[in-house]
């Protein structure tokens, strides 16, 4: 075991509570003064089975999931349904014992309730401790808990125990308690939490590991948000107020955190029969006057297709969340994959555009989504904003200061009535909603109820007032004032100057990554100058208009680039390589898709050994350049 950080996993069953303890840690373990990082990992069948939540905490800044982890808790699954014999799952009863072993690191502290999970059950279980020098730690937590009333409270014993075998001060831990509940539910649970500290001092003292709790400070009060916080906060201070849906693992995280934070904002929350009408509703929210957002995952999201294409052919302004999972279809609801980018960037037919963030972590989904709401209204374009499960429900402290930014209520690029008495009209009165010439190819739009606002809107090539016409004139008019949208959106975000290279930067050989594995992919780049290696990295975070200068740079650069991403088919090298029209031979991918994340030594592997023809130790898969 190292002191500079804590990697503790919890392992139970579905409705074991681990995903709340988890929570409830990690806040804990911030409050104490340090960095986390968390990453969840559950089953996607409806009946549950094992599930466990990791925590990574350090006195230093956590960028990503560790290369395994450090100390276990193992509650057992207390709701396992299938007998031990030939049970299609397997013996589930003892998974988050079994299931957790091969990944905990030589020293490691393992806890696990003697009161469900028989050891003897598990195969090579004693040699394979003796063989990795395995702290174990036998705690009836079950039987704690039950001494007080309630067996569920057995994850508050292996907090506890946690705490004892630690030495974490329980003080955070009891004060977050204070604050969740009340009554004979907190001083049983307080209870509990004595006792099994208690116990681990009376009967482990002498023979426990020289592990403890790495100390740390913050500057400043911090916040742990996941991703679909962030993003849903950016969107209510952006001045969205209306959302619609329907519930789709992992959209649904986002979903309901807007439906809970709506009432408010004096917002409303609708959810519907399915996403064509959540999208549609979303458009009409929009066209009304109100900033307006819905969202799905992949499958959903293909629902969203037509409405998307009426949104830019009305020149509408809508904010879409798409939460990638692995597919296709159901796929594994629950699992990672960044396989939806082609999805996104080119759903719906024709010559259509739309704007693509894929924000990296938690201050970039608040901040892109904000960007997101601005240019949408400003242009008048769908933009979407494309993260994963990953990114979805892995927790990161954030200051609190960082959300201390100003709402903005505006409407972006809307007439006044004032300024609607001089604007063009037809000879019936009707608005020239759709004019051929328009600053940066956008043509200021009316809301409905506006004196002299009147216009047509239809999902048809129409003229400027918004007839349906078919003129060879009109349409390459229209066609190319909206087309004209990308270059200046383009402009305004490289004057940002937000993605930014990292590691060394004489470097010949570069990493880029896209999305939720950049932090990941940071965290290995860091490693990789710190083994003697030249190495210098890209996160890249806008995917439409493509960031072709930047891109460009960094890639002429070095002389050699691993791409880094979570699917088979390398839908963002082959995006790299189709707008920049070169730099096939140069360009290598390493891919990931089987349901897990990348974990920053296996980017390290690859980067180290693929020179030498190397197989890879993990599931990933290394793609050589076109040169190679």
């Amino acid at each position: 075991m190292t002191d500079d950080e804590l990697i503790w996993r919890i392992a139970g069953g579905s409705g074991d509570g681990i995903d709340s303890t988890s929570q409830n840690f990690a806040k804990a373990l911030m409050r104490s003064g340090l960095n986390v990082f968390t990453h969840r990992h559950y089953p996607s069948r409806i009946r549950g089975g094992h599930t466990y939540v990791e925590i990574r905490a350090s006195a230093d800044e956590v960028k990503s999931r560790g290369d395994g982890y450090n100390f276990l808790v193992a509650l057992g699954d207390s709701f396992a349904r299938n007998p031990k014999d030939n049970a299609y799952y397997g013996e589930e009863e003892i998974k988050p014992l079994a299931e957790n072993l091969d990944d905990l690191r030589e020293g490691g502290v393992i806890v696990y309730d003697s009161g469900l999970i028989d050891t003897e059950d598990i195969e090579d279980f004693d040699q394979r401790v003796e063989e990795n020098d395995w702290h174990v730690f036998d705690v009836d937590l079950r039987g704690l808990a039950k001494e007080h009333g309630r067996e569920i409270m057995r994850n508050t014993a292996g907090v506890g125990v946690t705490a004892a075998i630690t030495g974490l001060d329980t003080s955070y831990i009891e004060e977050l308690m204070e604050d969740a509940m009340g009554g004979d539910i907190l001083e049983a649970n307080l209870n509990v939490l004595e006792d099994a500290y208690q116990h681990v001092q009376d009967e482990y003292d002498a023979d426990a590991p020289d592990v403890s709790v790495p100390e740390g400070e913050h500057d400043e009060e911090q916040v742990l948000v996941s991703g679909s916080h962030a993003i849903a906060y950016g969107a209510l201070d952006e001045g969205c107020r209306f959302i619609a849906g329907y519930p789709m693992t992992p959209w649904t995280d986002v979903f309901t955190i807007m439906t809970n934070l709506m009432p408010d904002t004096g917002g409303i929350s609708e959810q519907v029969e399915d996403e064509i009408a959540a999208a549609a509703l979303a458009v009409g929210a929009s066209h009304a006057g109100a900033k307006a957002m819905s969202g799905s995952s992949g499958g959903g999201f293909s629902l969203m297709s037509e409405p998307l294409g009426l949104a830019e052919m009305t020149e509408t302004p809508l904010v879409l969340v798409e939460a990638m999972r692995a597919g296709p279809s159901t796929g594994m609801p629950t699992k990672p994959e960044q396989a939806d980018l082609e999805h996104v960037l080119y759903t719906s037919q024709g010559d259509s555009h739309r704007v693509v963030f894929a924000p990296a972590n938690q201050k970039e989904c608040y901040e892109q989504t904000r960007k997101a709401f601005k240019i949408a209204y400003e242009y008048q374009i769908p933009t979407v904003v494309i993260y994963d499960q990953k990114l979805s429900g892995e927790h990161r402290n954030v200051p609190k200061s960082f959300f201390d930014e100003e709402p903005n209520p505006d409407l972006g690029s809307v007439i006044t009535e004032e300024e609607l008495v001089d604007a063009p009209h037809s000879e019936n009165g009707i608005y020239q909603r759709f004019q051929h010439e328009g600053e940066k190819g956008v043509s200021p739009r009316s809301i409905p109820g506006q004196k002299g606002g009147r216009y047509l809107a239809t999902g048809n090539e129409h003229t400027p007032e918004g007839h349906i016409a078919e003129s060879p004139e009109n349409r390459k008019a229209q066609v190319d004032r909206r087309t004209q949208k990308l270059e200046a959106i383009r402009e305004e975000l490289d004057a940002d100057e937000r993605q930014q290279t990292y590691g060394d930067e004489s470097a010949d050989y570069g990493v880029i990554s896209w999305g939720s594995q950049s932090g990941t992919v940071e965290e290995a780049v860091e490693r990789l100058n710190e083994n003697g290696h030249a190495v210098k990295g890209l996160s890249v975070s806008e995917m439409a208009p493509f960031p072709a200068d930047l891109v460009t740079e960094f890639v002429e650069s070095v002389d050699e680039v691993l791409v880094v991403e979570m699917n088979s088919t390398a839908q963002f090298r082959g995006l790299l390589q189709k707008e920049l029209g070169q730099y096939g031979e140069k360009t290598a991918s390493l891919l990931k898709y089987d349901g897990e994340p990348f974990v920053p030594s296996e980017i390290v592997e690859a980067v180290e050994g693929h020179g030498n023809g190397e197989e890879l130790s993990s599931n990933a898969r290394f793609e050589a350049a076109a040169g190679d």
